[in-house]
């Protein structure tokens, strides 16, 4: 029997889709990428389409989407405060509706479908760092909240379609990420520190700098979730993804000011409301489940980045929304 599988990516034309898409096309799978390219560049997967066991499609997962597939890896959604705050309720929508969407779909076609979650589903943590079973610490009603409580519905609706449907869900939640492909204007700390250094601008760094992150690399993250993916069934998740080695941000400014030769200074703004204090996972679960955890320093991946960032000109991106 054929290994090579029919595998749609949502979000699929982003940072990590677009890793996601091509180690996929690699090993021979049939993949279709959708996206709707609010955050994300068609130039991401640009070099995937002359590959004959590739396809591209434009669609909004928040309409239905009829596709035969074997699996599904549901990574559409903004994931960069700026942008999920921009419009609010479609964020909320896109995982809602979105997950709605493609569990049917999942259901119909007796497919095996992951849910990219995240990290903010642990809102502001009172348990650090945080394993699977911390429930977390979230506001509901602050402007944040369309983004996590959009995942932590998402997860909720995964987990009933596979207990009165039987769908095979599987749900990572992924902590910081980056490398190469992330949008430069996307608002994120290591896409806007690497931005400003190389261009000799001052550095933002919100409140004193001692909130915490950890940062893992994107080839890290993608093995993570095909390993997820191709686990056992009966391990469904959810499993966190990320690095556990954690920085402050004031660290992470003065890392990247160093390795890039910069003059910029550190500048200093108000925190935003639910900036959360802490961020670090506990990959236990990963490691025993998965046999999985993340290889590359920040120092290495950093420098990857930061050469990226320095192949490309920041005049061929433009910003998704006015809020980076």
């Amino acid at each position: 029997m054929s290994q090579h599988k029919r595998i749609l990516v949502t979000g699929g034309a982003g940072f990590l889709g677009s890793h996601l898409c091509e180690r996929l096309v690699d090993q021979g799978h049939d993949v279709i990428c959708v996206d709707n390219f609010f955050t994300s560049q068609k130039t991401n997967v640009t070099h995937l389409l002359d590959r004959a066991n590739f396809e591209l499609i434009r669609h909004d997962i928040t309409h239905p989407l009829y596709l035969e597939v074997d699996e599904v890896y549901n990574l559409a959604c903004p994931a960069a405060p700026g942008h999920y705050q921009y419009n609010p309720i479609k964020t909320m929508k896109t995982s809602v509706m979105g997950s709605i969407n493609l569990l049917g779909m999942a259901k119909r076609c007796r497919a095996k479908i992951l849910q990219a979650s995240t990290s903010e589903v642990y809102g502001d943590p009172e348990v650090h760092p945080q394993p699977e079973s911390y429930r977390g610490s979230e506001n509901t009603l602050g402007p944040r909240a369309c983004y996590d409580e959009g995942k932590r519905a998402a997860e909720t609706l995964f987990m009933d379609y596979h207990r009165a449907n039987g769908v095979n869900v599987r749900i990572v939640r992924i902590f910081n990420t980056y490398g190469p492909r992330m949008h430069p204007f996307d608002g994120r700390v290591v896409s806007n520190f690497i931005r400003q250094a190389l261009d000799g601008v001052d550095i933002t760094v919100f409140g004193d700098g001692s909130q915490t992150r950890s940062f893992c690399y994107r080839d890290d993250l993608v093995e993570g979730i095909i390993r997820m993916m191709n686990g056992p069934d009966e391990f469904v998740g959810p499993v966190n993804i990320g690095n556990p080695g954690e920085f402050t941000i004031l660290e992470l400014a003065q890392k990247v000011i160093a390795m890039t030769g910069s003059k910029s200074k550190v500048v200093h703004k108000p925190l935003p409301a639910d900036d959360p204090t802490q961020r670090q996972p506990d990959i236990t679960l990963a490691r025993e489940k998965l046999g999985w955890a993340p290889e590359v320093k920040l120092d290495e991946g950093l420098a990857k980045t930061i050469e990226w960032f320095k192949s490309v000109d920041f005049a061929d991106f433009r910003a998704p929304t006015p809020n980076y």
